[in-house]
């Protein structure tokens, strides 16, 4: 397999969180919607999907991860589970679909899907003016330069609304992304929805969160904007603030809301912001790249995630198993249903998965992650309309085509997501197996290359 050479003298916030969240669904989605048009038809089933095998076995093979899992399903049917390696390395434990995994920002459109049943139920509007539901949020303030002084700011032309909530829009920043003066004001208020270790890593802030998610919102409330709101997409903690907007609006909690609304009737029994201890044997341990070689910073057994959060990150904040992740995606390609069983509206998810950005924007990070945005997650535009996904800081990814009714993701656990480049080469791997099932054609030397990520 071709290796890529990487500096990783530091394994910095930035690295270790941006990489993930951009290089998740964003690149996943430019190739899959290619193989749609090379189908002539709905395949029942890609025949084992032996490009993303060889991917998967490869790379445990060559020791990049310690494990890796594909969940591969159409519409409402059984998914079919490729996987190998263990939960932590060293040990017997095998990695299997009821796994441990920190999905990070595939937390994202969890939180976008309860944004829009309170929207569907006529809770929240779509349109609706942040501020009416926080009055702190009423006169925001923007930089006059982005991430220059905190100081020298404009008014805000327009309100914040929902909608800017959902699509990144709202011109909030992100610790993660920001520099400057403003990456530090957050970490020194503790606006920091988010969590790696217990362990001090180079270059990432030792800074405490606040301690809950009305404080979070508070402080947010005093922090100027990096962009006026609707005229820029810009990765933030927006989907952080929809808990709070969820808490308020809802009269309940942000976990409990998402426990009740969404993991229990989806049968989401392993999906939680803390890992209970009945369950920790069953969790993965976290690995920094460095230097090529993996570095334990989350060990499963001292998880930072078997203690409870400062607070319910929407964002960010979730651990789940591929199994429940499955069944969360088999439930967004039901419009709503997963085993005849109704979780949320065909009209709630219709929205989520549709573009919602003002004014014609687009998500634009690079030649490759471009599209519409929907609660949370990219989605497809034109002929690629349909697609729906995101990815996690950890190497993780997810995607639904609503269209043909596939689900698929992929669960790892290494940091930061672009060491390896495990997320584009899995939906390269995807893209490719759907071109073969259509054609009839596998050939081996596709597989190597594909699995090798050397594969276009």
């Amino acid at each position: 397999m071709a290796h890529r050479n990487f500096d990783r003298s530091s394994l910095s916030r930035r690295g270790l969180l941006r990489g993930g969240a951009f290089l998740g669904a964003g690149a996943f989605l430019s190739a899959v919607p290619a193989a749609r048009m090379a189908l002539a038809h709905d395949p029942a089933v890609v025949p084992s999907w032996p490009i993303v095998r060889a991917m998967v076995e490869n790379y445990v093979a060559e020791g990049k991860v310690a494990n890796m899992l594909a969940v591969m399903g159409w519409g409402q049917g059984e998914p079919e589970v490729i996987g190998k390696g263990v939960l932590t390395l060293g040990k017997p434990a095998l990695a299997d679909r009821d796994s441990l995994y920190r999905i990070y920002s595939m937390t994202k459109p969890v939180t976008g899907m309860a944004t829009s049943i309170l929207i569907d139920s006529g809770d929240l509007g779509l349109d609706q003016p942040l501020h009416e539901i926080l009055p702190a949020y009423r006169n925001m303030r923007v930089q006059t330069v982005y991430d220059g002084s905190i100081e020298d700011t404009v008014a805000a032309e327009r309100d914040i609304t929902i909608r800017h909530l959902l699509t990144h829009t709202a011109g909030l920043g992100y610790g993660v992304i920001q520099k400057g003066p403003i990456r530090e004001a957050y970490e020194e208020r503790g606006l920091i929805p988010g969590q790696i270790s217990r362990i001090p890593i180079p270059g990432l802030s030792r800074a405490k969160p606040v301690d809950s998610l009305e404080a979070f919102a508070d402080g947010l409330a005093e922090m100027p904007l990096v962009y006026q709101p609707g005229t820029k997409w810009s990765y933030s903690v927006s989907l952080d603030l929809l808990g709070r907007v969820i808490e308020v609006v809802s009269g309940q909690s942000f976990d409990s809301f998402l426990a009740e609304q969404i993991f229990a009737p989806a049968g989401m029994d392993s999906t939680w912001f803390t890992v209970p201890d009945s369950e920790k044997d069953r969790l993965t341990t976290n690995y920094g790249v460095l230097g090529g070689n993996l570095l334990p910073i989350d060990i499963a057994s001292n998880s930072v995630y078997l203690d409870e959060p400062a607070f319910p990150f929407g964002g960010a904040g979730l651990v789940s198993s591929p199994r429940d992740y499955d069944r969360f995606l088999q439930m967004v390609v039901g419009y709503g249903a997963v085993d005849g069983k109704r979780v949320m509206s065909e009209s709630a998810v219709a929205l989520a998965t549709s573009n919602l950005m003002p004014n014609g924007l687009t998500m634009d990070f690079g030649p490759s992650i471009s599209g519409g945005f929907g609660a949370g997650g990219v989605v497809g535009l034109g002929e690629f309309e349909g697609t729906y996904g995101w990815g996690g800081a950890a190497g993780t990814a997810a995607l639904v085509d609503m269209k043909r009714g596939l689900r698929a993701s992929m669960y790892t656990q290494y940091m930061p997501s672009e060491a390896w480049g495990a997320q584009t080469e899995f939906r390269q791997a995807v893209a490719a197996d759907l071109v073969a099932a259509a054609t009839g054609m596998i050939r081996p030397d596709v597989v190597n290359a594909v699995a090798a990520g050397d594969a276009n």
